[in-house]
């Protein structure tokens, strides 16, 4: 008895260290729908496209990037107070930043909000679901059509040039397949060795 009481109070201690920010966007009839990203201290992530989706994207986000959406949101006081403007605006979707630690749960719901930090941590998010939503569409392109591929890597590029990519370096494997594979087209090839070479910091961007 004494050797499961320890253990669930080892359990305990680490849970209440281990907080986790999730950021949900609910936008019916955009794509996706349905976007969440989580993000663990330790930095790392999981991306889903459904709420029970049980095979998320899983990637690891720098110290430095994790820190810095920890620390937007201790200035948002953990979504403990509304962020929503109450201006007429469009629907641009439900959006909810939730933080989680041990017993401490806090979210916030809005739609449109003018607060600055925010609207950064904001944009931070959707960086991340654009990355993951770009990975998606690549590996789907490889896999089932083949002369798709130029153009999802040339949106690929496009998003990278706007420095909008989140960890470039999830889509290595990808773009290390369709170089060595002869079957894709040849500017294809061209442009994901350009891609992977940039990703790896070896050039400072992808051929035009």
């Amino acid at each position: 008895m004494k050797l499961w009481a320890g253990l669930f109070v080892a359990v305990s201690v680490w849970a209440a260290g281990a907080p986790r920010i999730v950021y949900t966007k609910i936008f019916p009839g955009s794509v996706p729908a349905y976007s969440a990203v989580s993000v663990e201290k330790s930095g790392a992530c999981e991306y889903k496209e459904a709420a029970d989706d049980d095979r998320p994207l899983k990637f690891q986000l720098p110290p430095s990037q994790a820190n810095e959406i920890f620390e937007m949101a201790e200035k948002l006081g953990r979504f403990q107070r509304p962020l929503e403007s109450n201006l007429k605006v469009a629907n641009m979707g439900t959006k909810i930043f939730r933080w989680e630690d041990g017993k401490e749960i806090h979210e916030v719901k809005f739609n449109y909000t003018q607060d600055l930090d925010a609207a950064q941590l904001y944009d931070w998010f959707e960086r991340i679901v654009e990355t993951e939503q770009h990975l998606i569409n690549l590996e789907r392109a490889v896999r089932f059509d083949k002369l798709g591929v130029n153009k999802a890597l040339l949106l690929l590029e496009t998003t990278w040039d706007r420095n909008r990519l989140v960890v470039p370096q999830q889509f290595l494997p990808l773009l290390d397949r369709v170089v060595k594979n002869e079957s894709y087209l040849h500017m294809a090839r061209e442009r994901a060795a350009a891609l992977a070479d940039a990703f790896r910091g070896n050039a400072p961007k992808a051929a035009q």
